[in-house]
């Protein structure tokens, strides 16, 4: 299949009730670095799902507890009640910016490995050329296509790990900003 047909490939493909067969058919397609960007992708959505999950189950019974612990103490003035507080927030600081960092570098990965799916199939391309000729269109075609598929792949890829990425970084400083003005308040 070139890389023509791809356009009138992927709505069949969306629309085909198999979804397992037709993304086994564009895996192929793209070669061994798609399955490699694939595995990225999966790993930084998992730490993704894990980002939101805390964010929203974990990090407010914890924000609660140290809350109420802050309205608890009768004195929160004094050097040790400051210090307390400034490690609470530096704990949720870092809570809350944990596997960011991470996500940030496999989303960065992501058209790295779609421009190094581009090379390889290009040197498949100049093999073909250089074994069979280039008079045939659809020896090259294949390599084409191996050549095209991992770029647009990395790219997408990286363009919707980056604008979750700003997301989680946003939701994560909003909820520390929170935090920090909840334990600064007075009784």
């Amino acid at each position: 299949m070139s890389s023509v047909n791809l356009f009138a490939w992927l709505p069949n493909a969306l629309a085909h009730t198999d979804w397992a067969v037709s993304l086994q058919q564009f895996m192929e397609q793209g070669g061994q670095v798609l399955w490699w960007l694939a595995a990225v992708v999966a790993l930084y959505w998992l730490l993704i799902v894990e980002r939101a999950l805390y964010l929203l189950f974990s990090f407010p019974k914890q924000r609660s507890v140290w809350i109420s612990e802050w309205q608890k103490r009768s004195e929160q003035h004094s050097w040790y009640a400051r210090s307390i507080r400034e490690g609470w927030l530096g704990q949720a600081q870092s809570e809350l910016m944990q596997n960011l960092n991470l996500i940030k570098v496999l989303v960065s990965i992501c058209p790295m490995l779609g421009l190094l799916g581009t090379v390889t199939g290009m040197i498949s391309v100049f093999d073909v050329m250089a074994n069979q000729g280039s008079s045939n269109p659809k020896l090259m075609a294949a390599g084409i296509s191996l050549a095209t598929l991992p770029t647009m792949a990395g790219m997408v890829a990286a363009l919707a790990g980056m604008f979750v990425h700003a997301r989680l970084v946003k939701a994560c400083q909003l909820r520390e900003l929170k935090l920090e003005k909840s334990l600064r308040s007075q009784k």
